[in-house]
């Protein structure tokens, strides 16, 4: 994913997340489903159809993980997929602290990224640039293409609707994810890319003919542990290509 903004243990909730993925629109994709074909009936999850990883999902037994690359194009890309981090946890049974923790020999595998990963009770990231994982505390937070909490315009404006709409309906959830605003030049990071890429991709919902905002998501964790999760696919110009829903 490109764009997280999530609420932890706020509003009597474990969870309230909202994500958009932003990708190349050639990039094969099945959207998201539970995996029954790859032998994990218990994993809900879109899948990266090149790579045959994922970006954001959740079990039925409510663990989750989702995760976000870091902008960084000097790097280039590593030798094993990012969205592997994500299948291994939710298909694991290792604890979300330990399983970061198991990661520390291997992040030179990978391109730049952030991972969450969690379950009901907690909720741990990871930014591999830093190097090191940490339980998060309850809180309001948000993640781009930089570190947890950057202070990007789009990532900022996400965090401040979330908090403002923490209790609204999943209606009300999505729509803050479809914002198409482009920031003022002064507000932009500096990531590394050309001025008219920091343009484009300043925008919580990116439009375009080849690169764009190909999902977006929604996922809760209620008290009782009940799940909801939605997912609105959109191909290129921001085609609506449907959108699908699940209670656990």
């Amino acid at each position: 994913m490109c764009l997280i903004a999530f609420a932890w243990q706020l509003s009597g909730r474990p969870l309230v997340l909202l994500g958009n993925r932003d990708e190349f629109h050639p990039r094969p994709t099945r959207a998201a489903t539970f995996w029954n074909e790859e032998g994990h009936p218990e994993l809900l999850a879109g899948k990266d159809l090149q790579a045959g990883g994922t970006w954001l999902g959740v079990t039925r037994g409510g663990r989750f993980a989702a995760l976000t690359n870091i902008r960084s194009p000097q790097a280039g890309p590593g030798p094993r997929s990012r969205g592997s981090l994500v299948l291994d946890y939710l298909t694991g049974n290792m604890s979300p602290g330990d399983y970061l923790q198991s990661l520390a020999g291997d992040l030179d595998d990978y391109a730049g990224f952030n991972l969450l990963v969690g379950t009901p009770e907690q909720l741990w990231h990871l930014n591999s640039q830093e190097g090191s994982a940490s339980a998060l505390a309850p809180g309001l937070y948000g993640l781009s293409n930089a570190s947890l909490n950057s202070p990007w315009p789009k990532l900022q404006s996400l965090r401040q609707g979330l908090e403002a709409n923490l209790d609204s309906d999943s209606n009300s959830l999505l729509a803050l994810l479809s914002d198409t605003q482009e920031y003022p030049d002064g507000q932009l990071p500096d990531s590394g890319i050309s001025l008219e890429w920091e343009r484009r991709l300043s925008a919580t919902f990116i439009l375009g003919a080849d690169y764009g905002t190909r999902a977006s998501s929604l996922l809760t964790i209620e008290a009782d542990g009940s799940i909801t999760f939605v997912e609105r696919s959109f191909g290129p110009a921001g085609a609506d290509l449907g959108e699908s829903g699940w209670k656990l």
